[in-house]
Protein backbone atom coordinates (compact mmCIF):
# COMPACT_ATOMS: atom_id res chain seq x y z
CA UNK A 1 0.00 0.00 0.00
CA UNK A 2 1.19 3.53 -0.75
CA UNK A 3 2.31 5.01 2.54
CA UNK A 4 0.88 8.38 1.56
CA UNK A 5 -2.61 6.85 1.52
CA UNK A 6 -2.37 6.17 5.26
CA UNK A 7 -3.36 8.98 7.61
CA UNK A 8 -0.23 10.60 9.14
CA UNK A 9 0.60 9.52 12.67
CA UNK A 10 0.77 12.29 15.29
CA UNK A 11 4.02 12.41 17.25
CA UNK A 12 5.93 14.56 19.72
CA UNK A 13 9.39 15.67 18.61
CA UNK A 14 11.91 16.39 21.36
CA UNK A 15 15.43 17.79 21.21
CA UNK A 16 18.26 18.58 23.59
CA UNK A 17 20.26 21.76 22.98
CA UNK A 18 23.77 21.26 24.37
CA UNK A 19 25.20 24.23 22.50
CA UNK A 20 26.93 22.04 19.93
CA UNK A 21 26.04 22.47 16.25
CA UNK A 22 23.05 24.29 14.82
CA UNK A 23 20.23 23.20 17.08
CA UNK A 24 17.46 25.21 15.37
CA UNK A 25 18.39 23.74 12.02
CA UNK A 26 18.56 20.17 13.34
CA UNK A 27 15.08 20.49 14.90
CA UNK A 28 13.67 21.87 11.67
CA UNK A 29 15.26 18.97 9.84
CA UNK A 30 13.82 16.51 12.36
CA UNK A 31 10.35 17.84 11.59
CA UNK A 32 11.02 17.31 7.86
CA UNK A 33 12.23 13.77 8.52
CA UNK A 34 9.08 13.09 10.53
CA UNK A 35 6.97 14.36 7.62
CA UNK A 36 8.96 12.16 5.21
CA UNK A 37 7.96 9.16 7.36
CA UNK A 38 4.24 9.98 7.08
CA UNK A 39 4.05 11.51 10.55
CA UNK A 40 2.87 14.90 11.73
CA UNK A 41 4.25 16.95 14.61
CA UNK A 42 1.63 17.38 17.32
CA UNK A 43 3.95 18.97 19.89
CA UNK A 44 7.59 20.07 20.02
CA UNK A 45 9.58 19.86 23.25
CA UNK A 46 13.03 21.35 23.81
CA UNK A 47 15.49 21.44 26.67
CA UNK A 48 18.82 23.19 27.14
CA UNK A 49 21.44 21.17 29.03
CA UNK A 50 25.22 21.09 28.99
CA UNK A 51 25.17 17.34 28.46
CA UNK A 52 22.55 14.57 28.10
CA UNK A 53 21.36 12.82 31.26
CA UNK A 54 22.97 9.34 31.14
CA UNK A 55 19.81 7.56 32.20
CA UNK A 56 16.97 9.50 30.59
CA UNK A 57 18.75 11.86 28.14
CA UNK A 58 16.42 14.70 29.18
CA UNK A 59 16.30 16.12 32.69
CA UNK A 60 13.73 14.93 35.23
CA UNK A 61 11.46 17.94 34.78
CA UNK A 62 11.37 17.57 30.99
CA UNK A 63 10.57 13.86 31.31
CA UNK A 64 7.60 14.80 33.50
CA UNK A 65 6.51 17.36 30.90
CA UNK A 66 6.71 14.76 28.14
CA UNK A 67 4.58 12.37 30.19
CA UNK A 68 1.96 15.08 30.72
CA UNK A 69 1.81 15.88 27.00
CA UNK A 70 1.48 12.19 26.11
CA UNK A 71 -1.46 11.87 28.52
CA UNK A 72 -3.24 15.10 27.59
CA UNK A 73 -2.75 14.98 23.81
CA UNK A 74 -3.28 11.23 23.47
CA UNK A 75 -0.01 10.83 21.51
CA UNK A 76 1.82 7.54 21.85
CA UNK A 77 5.15 8.24 20.10
CA UNK A 78 8.08 10.51 20.97
CA UNK A 79 10.72 11.18 18.31
CA UNK A 80 14.07 12.40 19.64
CA UNK A 81 16.60 14.52 17.78
CA UNK A 82 19.57 12.32 18.68
CA UNK A 83 20.43 8.65 18.84
CA UNK A 84 19.72 7.21 22.30
CA UNK A 85 21.10 4.27 24.22
CA UNK A 86 18.98 1.24 24.99
CA UNK A 87 18.63 2.26 28.65
CA UNK A 88 17.64 5.82 27.75
CA UNK A 89 14.92 4.54 25.44
CA UNK A 90 13.69 2.09 28.05
CA UNK A 91 13.63 4.69 30.83
CA UNK A 92 11.84 7.34 28.79
CA UNK A 93 9.25 4.82 27.65
CA UNK A 94 8.71 3.66 31.22
CA UNK A 95 8.23 7.21 32.48
CA UNK A 96 6.03 8.51 29.67
CA UNK A 97 4.09 5.37 28.66
CA UNK A 98 4.91 6.21 25.03
CA UNK A 99 7.08 4.56 22.39
CA UNK A 100 10.40 6.28 21.67
CA UNK A 101 11.85 6.58 18.18
CA UNK A 102 15.29 8.16 18.08
CA UNK A 103 16.68 10.03 15.08
CA UNK A 104 18.69 7.08 13.82
CA UNK A 105 15.72 4.70 13.97
CA UNK A 106 13.58 7.32 12.21
CA UNK A 107 16.04 7.58 9.30
CA UNK A 108 16.24 3.78 9.14
CA UNK A 109 12.44 3.67 8.95
CA UNK A 110 12.46 6.12 6.04
CA UNK A 111 15.16 4.18 4.19
CA UNK A 112 13.27 0.92 4.76
CA UNK A 113 10.12 2.43 3.25
CA UNK A 114 11.98 3.91 0.26
CA UNK A 115 14.19 0.94 -0.67
CA UNK A 116 13.16 -0.51 -4.03
CA UNK A 117 16.00 -2.64 -5.38
CA UNK A 118 17.40 -5.75 -3.73
CA UNK A 119 20.69 -3.93 -3.14
CA UNK A 120 19.03 -1.03 -1.30
CA UNK A 121 16.90 -3.39 0.77
CA UNK A 122 19.97 -5.40 1.81
CA UNK A 123 21.84 -2.22 2.73
CA UNK A 124 18.98 -1.02 4.91
CA UNK A 125 18.49 -4.40 6.59
CA UNK A 126 22.19 -4.56 7.50
CA UNK A 127 22.05 -1.06 9.01
CA UNK A 128 18.88 -1.94 10.94
CA UNK A 129 20.41 -5.06 12.42
CA UNK A 130 23.60 -3.24 13.37
CA UNK A 131 21.46 -0.62 15.12
CA UNK A 132 19.50 -3.38 16.83
CA UNK A 133 22.50 -5.23 18.28
CA UNK A 134 23.17 -3.00 21.33
CA UNK A 135 19.43 -2.57 21.90
CA UNK A 136 18.34 -6.16 22.44
CA UNK A 137 15.21 -6.60 24.56
CA UNK A 138 13.84 -3.10 24.09
CA UNK A 139 10.64 -2.09 22.35
CA UNK A 140 12.72 -0.61 19.54
CA UNK A 141 13.64 -4.16 18.51
CA UNK A 142 10.01 -5.18 18.35
CA UNK A 143 9.39 -2.43 15.81
CA UNK A 144 12.52 -3.28 13.81
CA UNK A 145 11.59 -6.97 13.83
CA UNK A 146 8.25 -6.13 12.26
CA UNK A 147 10.02 -4.19 9.51
CA UNK A 148 12.84 -6.57 8.69
CA UNK A 149 10.70 -9.69 8.96
CA UNK A 150 12.10 -13.19 8.81
CA UNK A 151 14.83 -12.11 6.41
CA UNK A 152 15.88 -9.20 8.58
CA UNK A 153 16.23 -10.79 11.99
CA UNK A 154 12.61 -11.05 13.15
CA UNK A 155 11.76 -12.85 16.37
CA UNK A 156 14.96 -11.98 18.22
CA UNK A 157 13.32 -10.17 21.13
CA UNK A 158 11.40 -11.25 24.19
CA UNK A 159 13.00 -14.68 24.42
CA UNK A 160 14.19 -14.15 27.97
CA UNK A 161 16.08 -11.74 30.14
CA UNK A 162 19.11 -13.93 30.88
CA UNK A 163 22.56 -13.11 29.63
CA UNK A 164 22.83 -16.49 27.90
CA UNK A 165 19.68 -15.83 25.87
CA UNK A 166 20.88 -12.36 25.01
CA UNK A 167 24.17 -13.76 23.76
CA UNK A 168 22.24 -16.27 21.66
CA UNK A 169 20.19 -13.45 20.18
CA UNK A 170 23.34 -11.44 19.49
CA UNK A 171 24.96 -14.41 17.76
CA UNK A 172 21.85 -14.92 15.65
CA UNK A 173 21.82 -11.28 14.56
CA UNK A 174 25.55 -11.36 13.78
CA UNK A 175 25.03 -14.45 11.63
CA UNK A 176 22.17 -12.72 9.84
CA UNK A 177 24.34 -9.65 9.19
CA UNK A 178 27.11 -11.88 7.84
CA UNK A 179 24.66 -13.62 5.50
CA UNK A 180 23.21 -10.34 4.22
CA UNK A 181 26.68 -8.86 3.72
CA UNK A 182 27.62 -11.90 1.67
CA UNK A 183 24.60 -11.43 -0.57
CA UNK A 184 25.34 -7.70 -0.84
CA UNK A 185 28.96 -8.46 -1.81
CA UNK A 186 27.72 -10.57 -4.75
CA UNK A 187 25.55 -7.69 -5.96
CA UNK A 188 28.40 -5.23 -5.45
CA UNK A 189 30.75 -7.39 -7.53
CA UNK A 190 28.28 -7.28 -10.41
CA UNK A 191 28.04 -3.48 -10.08
CA UNK A 192 31.84 -3.23 -9.99
CA UNK A 193 32.04 -5.30 -13.17
CA UNK A 194 29.60 -2.94 -14.89
CA UNK A 195 31.60 0.07 -13.66
CA UNK A 196 34.85 -1.46 -14.92
CA UNK A 197 33.30 -2.10 -18.31
CA UNK A 198 32.18 1.53 -18.51
CA UNK A 199 35.69 2.66 -17.61
CA UNK A 200 37.09 0.50 -20.42
CA UNK A 201 34.82 2.37 -22.81
CA UNK A 202 36.81 5.45 -21.87
CA UNK A 203 33.85 7.67 -21.04
CA UNK A 204 34.37 10.30 -18.34
CA UNK A 205 32.09 9.98 -15.32
CA UNK A 206 30.27 12.79 -13.53
CA UNK A 207 28.42 12.22 -10.23
CA UNK A 208 25.68 14.36 -8.74
CA UNK A 209 26.02 14.54 -4.96
CA UNK A 210 24.47 16.64 -2.25
CA UNK A 211 21.86 17.00 0.41
CA UNK A 212 18.65 15.06 0.07
CA UNK A 213 15.95 17.00 -1.82
CA UNK A 214 18.40 19.56 -3.22
CA UNK A 215 17.39 18.76 -6.79
CA UNK A 216 19.89 16.13 -7.99
CA UNK A 217 17.25 14.01 -9.72
CA UNK A 218 15.63 17.07 -11.30
CA UNK A 219 19.03 18.15 -12.61
CA UNK A 220 19.69 14.69 -14.01
CA UNK A 221 16.29 14.54 -15.68
CA UNK A 222 16.86 17.93 -17.28
CA UNK A 223 20.23 16.88 -18.72
CA UNK A 224 18.87 13.52 -19.88
CA UNK A 225 15.94 15.26 -21.58
CA UNK A 226 18.29 17.59 -23.47
CA UNK A 227 21.27 15.34 -24.11
CA UNK A 228 20.43 11.74 -23.20
CA UNK A 229 19.90 8.73 -25.41
CA UNK A 230 16.36 8.14 -26.66
CA UNK A 231 16.00 4.99 -24.57
CA UNK A 232 17.21 6.67 -21.38
CA UNK A 233 14.54 6.88 -18.72
CA UNK A 234 13.88 9.78 -16.39
CA UNK A 235 14.74 9.08 -12.76
CA UNK A 236 12.18 9.37 -9.97
CA UNK A 237 11.90 12.82 -8.44
CA UNK A 238 9.63 14.12 -5.71
CA UNK A 239 9.71 17.00 -3.24
CA UNK A 240 10.54 14.95 -0.15
CA UNK A 241 13.58 13.75 1.75
CA UNK A 242 15.21 10.58 0.39
CA UNK A 243 12.84 10.25 -2.57
CA UNK A 244 15.27 7.76 -4.10
CA UNK A 245 18.02 5.59 -2.63
CA UNK A 246 19.33 3.90 -5.76
CA UNK A 247 22.15 5.20 -7.92
CA UNK A 248 21.10 5.81 -11.53
CA UNK A 249 23.59 6.12 -14.39
CA UNK A 250 22.73 7.73 -17.74
CA UNK A 251 24.84 8.43 -20.83
CA UNK A 252 24.96 12.04 -21.98
CA UNK A 253 25.69 12.65 -25.68
CA UNK A 254 26.64 16.20 -26.63
CA UNK A 255 26.09 17.66 -30.13
CA UNK A 256 29.85 17.62 -30.84
CA UNK A 257 30.00 13.81 -30.30
CA UNK A 258 31.52 14.06 -26.83
CA UNK A 259 30.00 11.70 -24.28
CA UNK A 260 30.07 11.20 -20.53
CA UNK A 261 28.26 9.17 -17.91
CA UNK A 262 26.12 10.98 -15.34
CA UNK A 263 25.14 9.34 -12.05
CA UNK A 264 22.59 10.41 -9.44
CA UNK A 265 23.48 9.23 -5.93
CA UNK A 266 21.61 8.91 -2.62
CA UNK A 267 21.28 12.19 -0.75
CA UNK A 268 22.80 13.09 2.58
CA UNK A 269 21.32 14.47 5.79
CA UNK A 270 22.91 15.70 9.01
CA UNK A 271 23.60 13.04 11.65
CA UNK A 272 23.26 10.36 8.98
CA UNK A 273 23.67 7.07 10.86
CA UNK A 274 27.18 5.66 10.51
CA UNK A 275 25.74 2.22 9.77
CA UNK A 276 23.87 3.61 6.77
CA UNK A 277 26.96 5.37 5.44
CA UNK A 278 28.86 2.09 5.68
CA UNK A 279 26.01 0.04 4.18
CA UNK A 280 25.61 2.43 1.23
CA UNK A 281 29.35 2.63 0.55
CA UNK A 282 28.95 0.46 -2.57
CA UNK A 283 26.13 2.65 -3.85
CA UNK A 284 28.23 5.75 -3.29
CA UNK A 285 31.14 4.19 -5.18
CA UNK A 286 29.89 6.04 -8.27
CA UNK A 287 30.88 9.27 -6.54
CA UNK A 288 34.18 7.89 -5.24
CA UNK A 289 35.24 6.86 -8.76
CA UNK A 290 33.96 9.90 -10.64
CA UNK A 291 36.13 12.24 -12.70
CA UNK A 292 33.98 15.18 -11.59
CA UNK A 293 31.50 15.82 -8.77
CA UNK A 294 28.58 18.22 -8.97
CA UNK A 295 27.41 19.16 -5.48
CA UNK A 296 23.79 20.26 -5.87
CA UNK A 297 22.73 22.75 -3.18
CA UNK A 298 19.25 24.14 -2.46
CA UNK A 299 20.01 27.86 -2.92
CA UNK A 300 16.57 28.83 -1.61
CA UNK A 301 17.11 27.14 1.76
CA UNK A 302 18.47 29.42 4.52
CA UNK A 303 20.44 26.43 5.86
CA UNK A 304 22.29 25.81 2.59
CA UNK A 305 25.74 26.35 4.15
CA UNK A 306 25.01 23.74 6.81
CA UNK A 307 23.82 21.36 4.07
CA UNK A 308 27.07 21.86 2.15
CA UNK A 309 29.10 21.13 5.27
CA UNK A 310 27.09 17.95 5.87
CA UNK A 311 27.67 16.80 2.29
CA UNK A 312 31.42 17.47 2.49
CA UNK A 313 31.67 15.58 5.78
CA UNK A 314 29.76 12.61 4.34
CA UNK A 315 31.95 12.52 1.23
CA UNK A 316 35.05 12.57 3.40
CA UNK A 317 33.64 9.71 5.49
CA UNK A 318 33.39 7.46 2.43
CA UNK A 319 36.84 8.41 1.21
CA UNK A 320 35.90 10.84 -1.54
CA UNK A 321 38.75 13.33 -1.73
CA UNK A 322 40.74 15.22 -4.36
CA UNK A 323 38.01 15.01 -7.02
CA UNK A 324 37.22 18.27 -8.86
CA UNK A 325 33.82 19.64 -7.80
CA UNK A 326 31.32 22.05 -9.29
CA UNK A 327 29.09 23.61 -6.62
CA UNK A 328 25.70 24.05 -8.26
CA UNK A 329 23.27 26.27 -6.35
CA UNK A 330 19.88 25.01 -7.54
CA UNK A 331 16.33 26.42 -7.14
CA UNK A 332 17.43 29.98 -7.94
CA UNK A 333 13.96 30.42 -9.46
CA UNK A 334 12.64 30.43 -5.89
CA UNK A 335 14.89 33.38 -4.98
CA UNK A 336 15.52 36.90 -6.26
CA UNK A 337 18.92 35.87 -7.65
CA UNK A 338 19.78 36.28 -11.32
CA UNK A 339 20.37 32.95 -13.05
CA UNK A 340 22.19 31.28 -14.61
CA UNK A 341 25.13 33.04 -13.03
CA UNK A 342 28.62 31.59 -12.84
CA UNK A 343 31.70 32.41 -10.81
CA UNK A 344 34.62 30.03 -11.17
CA UNK A 345 33.47 26.52 -10.22
CA UNK A 346 30.19 27.78 -8.75
CA UNK A 347 26.90 28.08 -10.62
CA UNK A 348 23.61 29.64 -9.53
CA UNK A 349 20.93 27.96 -11.63
CA UNK A 350 17.54 26.31 -11.88
CA UNK A 351 17.37 22.67 -12.89
CA UNK A 352 14.13 23.44 -14.74
CA UNK A 353 15.72 26.16 -16.90
CA UNK A 354 17.32 25.19 -20.23
CA UNK A 355 19.80 28.08 -20.20
CA UNK A 356 20.94 26.94 -16.74
CA UNK A 357 21.43 23.38 -17.93
CA UNK A 358 23.44 24.61 -20.93
CA UNK A 359 25.72 26.60 -18.61
CA UNK A 360 26.17 23.53 -16.41
CA UNK A 361 27.13 21.49 -19.47
CA UNK A 362 29.70 24.16 -20.38
CA UNK A 363 31.28 23.82 -16.94
CA UNK A 364 31.27 20.02 -17.20
CA UNK A 365 32.96 20.25 -20.61
CA UNK A 366 35.76 22.39 -19.25
CA UNK A 367 36.57 19.82 -16.58
CA UNK A 368 36.10 16.38 -18.16
CA UNK A 369 37.22 17.22 -21.69
CA UNK A 370 40.24 19.39 -20.86
CA UNK A 371 42.59 16.65 -22.11
CA UNK A 372 41.28 17.16 -25.64
CA UNK A 373 43.49 18.68 -28.30
CA UNK A 374 42.77 19.99 -31.77
CA UNK A 375 44.77 18.17 -34.48
CA UNK A 376 44.85 18.06 -38.25
CA UNK A 377 44.85 14.63 -39.89
CA UNK A 378 45.25 13.57 -43.50
CA UNK A 379 43.30 10.36 -44.07
CA UNK A 380 44.08 8.52 -47.35
CA UNK A 381 41.09 7.78 -49.54
CA UNK A 382 41.59 4.02 -49.06
CA UNK A 383 41.22 4.47 -45.26
CA UNK A 384 37.55 5.39 -45.37
CA UNK A 385 36.82 3.27 -42.29
CA UNK A 386 38.96 5.59 -40.18
CA UNK A 387 37.20 8.66 -41.54
CA UNK A 388 33.81 7.06 -40.82
CA UNK A 389 34.91 6.28 -37.26
CA UNK A 390 36.02 9.86 -36.65
CA UNK A 391 32.81 11.24 -38.16
CA UNK A 392 30.78 9.13 -35.72
CA UNK A 393 32.92 9.42 -32.58
CA UNK A 394 34.73 12.77 -32.76
CA UNK A 395 34.00 16.43 -33.30
CA UNK A 396 35.28 17.39 -36.74
CA UNK A 397 35.79 21.14 -37.03
CA UNK A 398 36.84 21.35 -40.68
CA UNK A 399 37.00 19.04 -43.71
CA UNK A 400 39.03 19.57 -46.90
CA UNK A 401 39.49 17.22 -49.83
CA UNK A 402 43.02 17.26 -51.28
CA UNK A 403 44.86 15.09 -53.79
CA UNK A 404 46.28 12.75 -51.12
CA UNK A 405 43.01 12.20 -49.25
CA UNK A 406 40.68 13.89 -46.77
CA UNK A 407 42.21 16.54 -44.56
CA UNK A 408 40.31 17.11 -41.32
CA UNK A 409 40.72 19.27 -38.25
CA UNK A 410 39.32 17.34 -35.30
CA UNK A 411 39.12 17.37 -31.48
CA UNK A 412 40.63 14.25 -29.93
CA UNK A 413 41.67 13.05 -26.52
CA UNK A 414 45.40 12.79 -25.92
CA UNK A 415 45.06 9.01 -26.21
CA UNK A 416 43.18 9.16 -29.51
CA UNK A 417 45.57 11.75 -30.89
CA UNK A 418 48.41 9.33 -30.19
CA UNK A 419 46.46 6.53 -31.86
CA UNK A 420 46.13 8.51 -35.11
CA UNK A 421 49.57 10.12 -34.90
CA UNK A 422 50.74 8.66 -38.24
CA UNK A 423 48.01 10.59 -40.06
CA UNK A 424 48.87 13.87 -38.38
CA UNK A 425 50.03 16.82 -40.46
CA UNK A 426 51.28 20.23 -39.38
Amino acid sequence: MDETAIAPKEVIIAGLNTGAGNFEYSMEELANLVAANNMIVKEEVRQKLERPHPGTYFGKGKITELAEIVASENVDTIVTNDELTASQIRNIESATKASVLDRTALILDIFANRAQTREAKLQVQIAQLQYQLPRLHTSVNQRLDQQTGAGGGGGFTNRGAGETQQEMDRRTINNQIKHLKGELTDITKAADTQRTQREKNGLPTVALVGYTNAGKSTTMNGLVRKYGLNEDKQVFEKNMLFATLDTSVRQINLPDQKQFLLSDTVGFVSKLPHGLVEAFRSTLAEAANADLLIQVVDYSDPNSEQMMATTNEALKAIGVTDIPMIVAFNKADKTEAKYPSREGMQLVYSARDDASLDELITMIREQVFKNYQTVTLLIPFDQGNILNFLNEKAHILETEYVAEGTKITVELTDESAQRFEKYRVN
